[in-house]
């Protein structure tokens, strides 16, 4: 394989997707740290929202390489996390074939494929953590999981670094819920 494909193949796009308030910005922003500092990765993080900051749609793109990122944009994606009916319909044809597509299953109920991973994201943090603004943690725990593209002690550290003071074993709980759904989701599949 030539260098120029390596670098090519070695290429892993993600993009979170949803509307504002819902985290999907600092979810991009952790991953990006975790497998730039924590993993030793290139790593490029950039965003997207709408005019309203809670509502507007809001997405949060992370391209991830051992080589050099030439393009800062992801191009095709490799995982979609579409927390909105609206945004899974914005960005599903963006996702490369055989991409990972991952909805909260409550929120978005027309999926466009019959292959991908639903989670109730949204429920399970209101309902098994106490507060719905953790959402984005559980959904950064299960694409942590099911692409292993970040290590988990990279995520660990980040997530309780960056979460908002008072929070950090909230946020923990969070991510080890997200680890948890994907792992059992993963054998069933």
């Amino acid at each position: 394989m030539t260098t120029a494909a390596k670098h090519k193949s070695d290429r892993y796009e993600i993009r979170f997707s949803g509307s504002g308030g819902q985290g999907l910005i600092l979810a991009g922003v952790m991953l990006a740290e975790a497998v730039g500092t924590g993993d030793g990765k290139n790593v490029v993080q950039t965003q997207s929202y709408g005019p309203e900051a809670r509502g507007g749609a809001s997405r949060s793109d992370v391209v991830i390489s051992e080589g050099e990122i030439y393009y800062p944009k992801t191009m095709k994606l490799d995982l979609l996390l579409a927390l909105t009916q609206e945004a899974c319909d914005k960005y599903y044809p963006d996702l490369k074939e055989g991409g990972i597509l991952v909805v909260d299953s409550v929120l978005v109920t027309q999926v466009p494929t019959k292959s991908y991973f639903g989670f109730p994201f949204t429920r399970l943090a209101r309902e098994e953590i106490g507060h719905i603004m953790v959402a984005n943690v559980i959904a950064l725990g299960a694409i942590a999981e099911l692409t292993g593209i970040v290590s988990r002690e990279s995520i660990e550290k980040v997530v309780m670094k960056r979460a908002p003071r008072g929070t950090e074993e909230k946020n923990f709980k969070a991510l080890e819920l997200g680890i948890a759904v994907a792992k059992k989701a993963k054998k069933q599949k």
